[in-house]
């Protein structure tokens, strides 16, 4: 005689629709706690990732901003050099240009003539002569007219001295302005 062993199962062996939306909501809903709690504690720590980046930059500006205000001083002082040499450059351009004027005026000059003042400006040169002939006058008057880089010439003043053998004259001429070169040549 064979026994035959009765089983109790008390658990349903038959599932329905309603318990397998459960345990498939139980083990995903797990799932989805773990990567929840995940991305938050990744987030936590690179938020501290974050902040050491901030205190480092600020602690770097802080150490720039500490060069900067002691090389504040030197960089003044380097741009107010640049500032003179570049005033100072253009300066010794305008004023060689005026040399060169001068040096032309002088040696139109005749062998009778004694300069009393000789003044110049960005405007022009004034000069006031002591001359022993009208002819000598006129030839000086004559090259500075022909003068390339001076526009007008005038006579102001001619006083004739004859106790002292000369004739005063005060003499004003004109500058060309840089554009009148270019433009009076087209």
């Amino acid at each position: 005689m064979a026994k035959s062993s009765t089983s109790i199962n008390l658990v349903k062996t038959h599932v329905g629709l309603v318990d397998q939306i459960i345990k498939w909501a139980l083990s995903v809903g797990r799932v989805v706690v773990v990567i929840v709690e995940f991305i938050a504690l990744a987030t936590f720590l690179y938020r501290f990732s974050l902040d050491r980046q901030l205190i480092d930059l600020r602690t770097k500006i802080k150490q720039e901003q500490a060069v900067v205000n002691f090389l504040k001083d030197r960089e003044l002082k380097y741009r107010n050099l640049q500032e003179r040499l570049t005033l100072s450059s253009a300066f010794a351009k305008e004023n060689d240009e005026r040399m060169d004027i001068t040096k032309d005026i002088l040696s139109f000059a005749p062998a009778d003539m004694a300069i009393n003042s000789f003044s110049i400006s960005k405007e022009g040169v004034r000069l006031s002569v002591d001359i022993g002939s009208i002819s000598s006058l006129t030839n000086f008057s004559d090259k500075l007219k022909n003068y390339p880089k001076i526009t007008s010439v005038s006579i102001e003043k001619i006083e004739n001295r004859p106790s002292d053998g000369v004739i005063t004259v005060t003499i004003s001429t004109g500058f060309k302005k840089e554009g009148e070169n270019e433009s009076k040549s087209q």
